[in-house]
């Protein structure tokens, strides 16, 4: 099984987020507070965006289509392999 690492970055507008927060009765010093304290979170983590969850399931959908040839085959020869004993 191969392993894919993503590199997927996300845009957070801290100003933004800090406009929000002061809009909404935030105090400014806490409102600065958090958005630095989410943005680091957001950093700090691998998150997954849909394109790299299609990208992924279509490789396990390959992977699967793989395995189950490979047993339909396997099972085929087995069945050519015993049904001439059995029916002699």
């Amino acid at each position: 099984m191969s392993s894919i690492t993503f590199m997927s970055s996300i845009t957070f507008d801290t100003l933004k987020y800090i406009d929000r927060l002061t809009e909404s009765g935030i105090p400014e010093p806490q409102a600065k507070a958090q958005a630095v304290a989410l943005g680091e979170v957001l950093q700090s983590q691998e998150l997954a965006t849909k394109a790299d969850l299609r990208a992924e399931i279509t490789l396990l959908k390959s992977e699967i289509i793989k395995w189950v040839v490979g047993i339909s085959f396997a099972q085929l020869a087995l069945i050519l392999t015993i049904l001439p004993q059995l029916i002699a």
